[in-house]
């Protein structure tokens, strides 16, 4: 794979942020892992990140995350894998400026892998194909496929199988209320619907569906509730009102931005929101 001559060392690569426009939880595999439907939206928002070559092999993190040791960081989790999977001897210094919410169920650690694994594959010249890099990314995390795929997506399985999707433009308020959900603790709730029936995708329309993990959410942080409650009271031109993946961040779907922007300018005081467009990933 390769991405052509305007993509070097000095570049600042993007990793964009997406929504799960709804998630359905159809089952469980017997290795515990969850059995989803989902429909993938890129997003014009999102992290960027710079590399710097080394020639000692190290893998390093320049600006690690609070409370996220470099080890557990997925861009240096990629960009070793890569290492270890291709026997490459260059090492990298990873810069990662961080805009995309950690614990927020907008993708951003699965964004910044691939972002990295893209990268490192053609700045390392290591010539492996996109589809080779989606195998590697699935082993970093069920997200981490449709963001090297850089195309909006129906997902299967436990995400991985993807069919890449042309939406119709749309805009979205984002809204992050004020915490940070571990993925894990959602799945683990016993009373999760695990059950909703498989649909195909053409079945799938503007506001179809809903978040099978909304409801888990919303019991176990009001916070993520108050927001939603809020939007859900006010958006009244929004296609759909609903959390995106695990939370905690919620959305309103709109078709034109300044429908969007009318609402954003009405959050409350010390309410944290973007309006952003849904777009094609630029790698």
């Amino acid at each position: 794979m390769s991405l052509g001559p305007g993509w070097t060392w000095e570049s600042v690569w993007p990793a964009p942020a997406k929504l799960n426009l709804f998630l359905h939880v159809i089952g469980r595999r017997p290795d515990g892992y969850h059995r989803l439907q989902t429909l993938f939206r890129l997003l014009d928002f999102g992290d960027t990140l710079r590399f710097s070559p080394r020639d000692d092999g190290t893998i390093a993190l320049a600006n690690p995350l609070p409370g996220v040791s470099p080890e557990a960081d997925l861009a240096v989790r990629a960009a070793r894998l890569l290492q270890m999977e291709t026997g490459a001897r260059q090492g990298v210094t990873i810069h990662l400026e961080k805009r995309i919410p950690v614990g927020g169920g907008l993708g951003g650690g699965s964004s910044d892998a691939a972002t990295t694994l893209i990268a490192l594959n053609h700045l390392w010249d290591l010539g492996l194909s996109r589809k080779c890099l989606r195998i590697l990314g699935l082993r970093l995390g069920a997200d981490v496929p449709v963001f090297v795929l850089g195309r909006n997506a129906f997902a299967e399985g436990v995400g991985e199988n993807l069919i890449p999707t042309v939406l119709p433009e749309a805009w979205y308020l984002i809204l992050k209320p004020p915490v940070s959900i571990p993925t894990a603790t959602i799945f683990a709730v016993p009373d999760l619907c695990r059950d909703t029936p498989p649909i195909r995708f053409s079945g799938w329309h503007p506001g179809f569906g809903r978040n099978d993990l909304e409801p888990v959410a919303c019991r176990l942080y009001p916070e993520v509730a108050e927001s939603l409650a809020w939007l859900r009271a006010r958006a009244r031109n929004a296609t759909s009102c609903r959390m995106s993946g695990s939370g905690a961040c919620v959305f309103a779907e709109f078709e034109r931005e300044a429908e969007a922007r009318i609402l954003w300018e009405e959050l409350p005081e010390g309410w944290r929101g973007w309006v952003v467009g849904g777009i094609r990933h630029p790698l």
